[in-house]
């Protein structure tokens, strides 16, 4: 059965990850659009394999790229899908969906959610608050946006959403190199971000902050929380949190790199680039915005 939505897959030199990701949509899809942004690989060679509407649009940040995709593309079905091409529908959401749409349910949402099954050097990674977690990928076309922020950008959905109990595939690296060098880039937008007081609401029309409201907005309530622990302190607790109370031992020696890496060694990176942009304040140098090339 092919669904009535439009699926739009950001890549960048993605040619390990696209086959993958567009196998997974292709026979169900109605629509499929690769925004690109200048790859060099061969992305764009396997994309048009599997469709003709390819763009290629300079990319800023996640945020900007995501939003120009849902206002300058010709969308004619009533419901978008935005995936990442490293990124894989599994089966059981598929069926899901088919169900959904099959029944007419979606015409008493404007958007879903769903979550991710991070898989870590072939590992699922269980615990340690990681799954589920939930994110507004799949709504009503002009019903949703990419809230603005140079980091940690989640979709806004103006309505009533449910959630899904099928997940996506997110295979996070393909070797620690790229993981970590992936995730030094983002550290210096979430630093900066945060230096700003972006970071809190993004904007006034993002992501809320409410304990009581739908899974995004709690988890938006909880980070805004951690945020107000000490400077070089919150990751010890953030780790102590995750790797023990939270169960991340259980998920092997795949999860305690993972942990170890996500949990710790990044949010301390985050701090210590703080620390930096604010010993430059200090002396009156000015604070260049980071870029990220993805």
């Amino acid at each position: 059965m092919q669904l009535p939505l439009t699926v739009i897959i950001l890549t960048f030199n993605e040619e390990k990850n696209i086959e993958s990701c567009l196998e997974s949509v292709y026979d169900w899809a109605k629509e499929i659009f690769i925004v690109d942004s200048f790859s060099t690989d061969k992305t764009l060679e396997i994309a048009k394999k599997y469709t003709d509407k390819i763009y290629q649009h300079p990319f800023e940040d996640y945020s900007k790229q995501r939003n120009w995709a849902l206002n300058n593309l010709l969308i004619k079905t009533e419901w978008v899908f935005n995936l990442d091409a490293d990124i894989r529908v599994s089966e059981e959401l598929q069926k899901e969906l088919v169900k959904i749409f099959s029944n007419n349910e979606e015409k008493n949402y404007n958007g879903f959610l769903i979550t991710r099954k991070t898989i870590f050097l072939g590992r699922w990674i269980k615990h340690g608050g990681h799954y589920p977690v939930y994110h507004a990928v799949l709504f009503r076309h002009g019903y949703g946006f990419c809230e603005e922020a140079r980091y940690n950008q989640h979709f806004v959905t103006n309505g009533k959403v449910k959630k899904l109990k099928g997940a996506l595939i997110d295979v996070v690296t393909e070797d620690l190199t790229a993981f970590t060098m992936r995730h030094n880039k983002w550290a210096s937008l979430d630093a900066y971000d945060q230096i700003l007081g972006e970071d809190q609401i993004s904007n006034k029309t993002g992501v809320k902050q409410n304990i009581f409201g739908n899974p995004m907005e709690r988890r938006r309530y909880f980070r805004n929380l951690y945020l107000r622990f000490p400077l070089l302190v919150k990751p010890f607790l953030y780790f102590f949190y995750r790797y023990i109370i939270r169960f991340g031992f259980l998920d092997g020696k795949e999860g305690l790199i993972f942990h170890t890496l996500h949990a710790f060694w990044y949010q301390f990176l985050v701090d210590a680039k703080i620390f930096e942009y604010k010993q430059k304040l200090k002396e009156g140098k000015s604070m260049s915005e980071p870029r990220l090339n993805i």
